[in-house]
């Protein structure tokens, strides 16, 4: 006797129910011990279960960042004390939880010496808040149509890494929470949103999986400036961050590693 319609629309939704299970058990087509990482790619350890894992065994951040960015640590490095302050920056660091509180011990301590020698390169021990000229410059790249320039502002570097250019501006500010292209010049009046837009640019540009990932700080050097000063633009300019890495390395006690270069 054939099947009546009810009892063939049963069955096809008791299948649709079970794939559907497992589509949601295969974590985006993973195995169910695989993470799916930011880029949607299946594996394990910090590169598919950290920053910005979606789905799947997840790691979840852990330690105090405060605990190694110290007050004496800190201002061993702000030579100026006038805008940024370890106050802020850990505030600042509260929005972007994997940073220095990735992977092991040694993980955090060479991410967190990282990050501070590439702003002591930037900010000259963070006594710069701007780019020296920068308003004599053009930071607009007119064919990211996606972030428009505003003719009446200048999109050059402000902050502890120098965040520049309207392509940089616009996304930075949607994620952080300011207009960053009509009004760029926040990240050089709020001393927490500019710390937050150093970490945003760390963390957008992988700076932070080279660090826990891959232990390479030359990868560093690369996101950060790499155009300028890596394959022998800037050789000096290289070997003051990498000077200033090895110091901060020095200071949290932990090896730096032999990547260091560009």
């Amino acid at each position: 006797m054939a099947p009546s319609i009810q009892t063939f629309m049963q069955a096809l939704l008791i299948l649709m129910a079970g794939a559907l299970v497992t589509v949601t058990a295969q974590n985006c087509g993973c195995a169910s011990n695989e993470c799916c990482s930011q880029y949607g790619y299946c594996g394990t350890g910090e590169a598919y279960c950290g920053y910005k894992c979606q789905r799947g065994p997840c790691y979840t951040p852990t330690g105090n960042i405060g605990d190694i960015v110290t007050d004496s640590f800190f201002n061993g490095i702000a030579q100026c004390k006038q805008f940024y302050t370890r106050s802020a920056f850990l505030q600042a660091a509260a929005k972007y939880p994997y940073f220095g509180r990735s992977g092991t011990i040694d993980d955090k301590k060479r991410e967190i010496a990282a990050y501070f020698a590439h702003v002591t390169q930037e900010t000259g021990h963070m006594c710069l808040i701007e780019e020296s000229n920068g308003a004599s410059k053009d930071y607009c790249n007119r064919t990211e149509t996606q972030y428009p320039c505003n003719p009446n502002k200048k999109y050059y570097g402000r902050g502890p890494l120098q965040l520049t250019w309207n392509y940089n501006y616009g996304p930075a500010g949607g994620d952080i929470g300011f207009d960053g292209l009509n009004q760029p010049e926040t990240v050089a009046n709020d001393v927490v949103v500019s710390f937050k837009s150093s970490l945003w640019y760390w963390m957008t540009n992988n700076a932070h999986r080279h660090m826990v990932v891959d232990q390479d700080f030359g990868a560093t050097i690369r996101a950060i400036n790499g155009k300028y000063e890596c394959d022998g633009g800037n050789t000096a300019a290289v070997n003051s961050r990498v000077g200033y890495y090895k110091d901060y390395c020095n200071r949290l006690g932990v090896d730096p590693g032999n990547r260091l270069t560009c």
